[in-house]
């Protein structure tokens, strides 16, 4: 059974890799628990390593106190983007400013628009990215490598946390004194946008509180939806 510290040492030398193999490489950071972890070990052990949010408008107040906690904290600048006023404007005077209950196409579109775009510009003339994302966190994700090609972006993405349990994300975080998200503590396991987030109950897988109105399979905002493929380009 591996133990805690040497999933810590596997994850750094991933970040390490990456850095060296793929510079620039740069790691998006939702400020989820899984996030928080990365952004330890990056500002600890890896700061060449850049990081970026995506403020949606539409965040809950506990992921803004946590964004300046990590400015506060951490060496590595946490860079912010936002989506195009314009974009926003445009969707909300066509379909209001809570139209993606409306269908998944309407709430895809809102995703796009104010992630997807973002995200973009955030990896604009990077080799790499990181990601939080783990299999067990959805049935979504099942399919997940290490290491892939993300060939919609054109780069490299690099999941380290891939075989973490929730467990070991929160051993992390407390043996560390990690700040997270306050949300956490009041039964919200994933955090997204304030109007597509809600609290879960027992038993629930941890995505289920995101866009609980949808099926299971559909649960992506399109950040993490692309045509990547196991390995290293060519």
């Amino acid at each position: 059974m591996v133990d805690l510290q040497d999933k810590i040492n596997q994850v750094r030398a991933v970040l390490a890799s990456a850095a060296r193999d793929y510079a620039p490489v740069v790691f998006a950071n939702s400020l989820g628990a899984e996030d928080m972890v990365l952004t330890d070990l990056i500002g600890k052990y890896q700061p060449d390593i850049e990081m970026f949010s995506l403020d949606t408008g539409r965040l809950p107040q506990e992921t803004y106190d946590l964004m300046q906690q990590v400015r506060e904290r951490y060496p590595v600048p946490l860079r912010v983007l936002f989506p195009d006023a314009g974009q926003i404007e445009e969707y909300v005077a066509r379909h209001g400013v809570n139209g993606f209950y409306g269908s998944v196409e309407l709430r895809k579109l809102c995703c796009h628009i104010r992630k997807v775009e973002p995200l973009r510009r955030a990896l604009s003339g990077k080799r790499a990215w990181i990601t939080g994302m783990r299999r067990d966190q959805a049935p979504s994700r099942e399919s997940l490598q290490l290491s892939m090609l993300d060939r919609e972006n054109g780069l490299q993405k690099f999941n380290p946390l891939l075989d973490w349990s929730n467990a070991e994300v929160w051993e992390y975080l407390r043996q560390y004194d990690v700040p997270y998200n306050q949300l956490h503590d009041r039964f919200y396991p994933s955090i997204g946008c304030a109007p597509c987030t809600r609290a879960i109950t027992p038993g629930e897988d941890i995505r289920s509180g995101r866009w609980w109105w949808e099926d299971p399979q559909s649960k992506e905002c399109g950040l993490h939806v692309s045509k990547a493929v196991p390995g290293k380009p060519a």
